[in-house]
């Protein structure tokens, strides 16, 4: 090992190639000792992974501030269905707040025309402790993706599913057999809150929907459930399958509705503890979901129309099973 020649140590033995030099002395011993573990690459400053993630956390820092700052205030365009929600126009806001919609702040754009439904909605409002809050048309334009808010909105808190299992306990509380809903690829909020206003508007004790693939209650179904879903539960089932495998356990009768049903709504007996299982106008309803019905009901046509709506065909198989339960 070659060594430092200009000091006086530990010298190598005569007979070498490179000859007879000065060794260290054993002042490099202290170097060669183990100094731990290499740190994780974000905790070494000289790192490209240590500047990311200082990079990301003065990100959140810069999120979090404006979180702090725009507290209270409206939140538009989120598409998760996991935040505040707006219903716009004044029918669908007076339907929401005279259903108990539990709403934060009611919005009023300045200048806006005066009627009975801003009244009463600014009443409720004002009753029930909802704060109200006037602002420019243009900033309630912004809020809105379309502009039809007739100068009227309301923000609601995102909506809290049910369980399955909190519908089954309902319909047991009620005095009248349960009639249940469950929708299998209904993927258009619209649909659903039809769905969810003609089971409310029938009687039905709830609304199953699939947690993933499916439609949520959003501001658009809760403007055109015209504040049903407020009174009416929504649950969400991790696997619908299973789910109405284990309500035909409990005695439920398990409809599904298609075009080309083994039997008719002529035919049908609602009397019964019933789930009415609706699919969506273009795939119908999943394999699986279809296997575990107990039968296929499809719905008479008088005209040329191959198929209905889903909504509406929901809402005609429900009338049909009301009118049953009345006579």
């Amino acid at each position: 090992m070659a060594g430092n020649s200009q000091r006086r140590g530990a010298t190598r033995k005569t007979g070498t190639k490179k000859g007879q030099t000065v060794g260290s002395g054993g002042v490099r011993r202290r170097g060669l000792e183990a100094k731990g573990a290499t740190p994780p690459a974000s905790e070494r400053s000289y790192h490209p992974a240590a500047k990311k993630a200082r990079a990301k956390a003065k990100a959140e820092n810069a999120a979090a501030t404006t979180r702090s700052r725009n507290a209270g205030r409206p939140i538009a365009g989120r598409k998760d269905g996991d935040g505040p929600e707006l219903v716009l126009g004044r029918n669908p806001v007076v339907e929401c707040l005279r259903a108990g919609v539990p709403a934060t702040a009611l919005y009023v754009a300045v200048g806006t025309e005066n009627d009975e439904r801003l009244t009463e909605a600014v009443k409720i409002a004002a009753d029930t402790g909802i704060s109200i809050l006037e602002l420019p048309r243009t900033d309630l334009d912004k809020m809105s993706s379309n502009g039809m808010h007739q100068g009227l909105a309301l923000q609601v808190p995102a909506y809290r599913y049910a369980h399955p299992d909190d519908l089954v306990e309902r319909a047991r509380a009620a005095s009248e057999p349960a009639l249940l809903v469950a929708l299998d690829n209904i993927t258009d909020p619209r649909n659903l809150g039809a769905v969810v206003r003609s089971v409310a508007a029938f009687g039905g004790h709830g609304v199953v929907i699939p947690q993933r693939r499916s439609a949520s209650i959003t501001a658009v179904a809760w403007r055109t459930s015209a504040g049903a879903a407020a009174r009416l539960p929504v649950a969400r089932a991790t696997n619908l399958t299973r789910t109405l495998k284990d309500w035909a356990a409990k005695g439920y009768q398990i409809i599904g509705l298609d075009a080309g049903g083994d039997t008719t709504l002529d035919e049908f007996d609602g009397s019964t503890p019933t789930v009415i299982v609706v699919g969506s106008e273009g795939k119908g309803l999943s394999r699986l979901v279809r296997e575990t019905c107990d039968s296929i009901l499809s719905i008479p046509m008088a005209g040329p129309v191959e198929s209905l709506n889903a909504s509406v065909a929901a809402g005609v198989v429900l009338a049909e099973v009301a009118r049953q339960r009345r006579g």
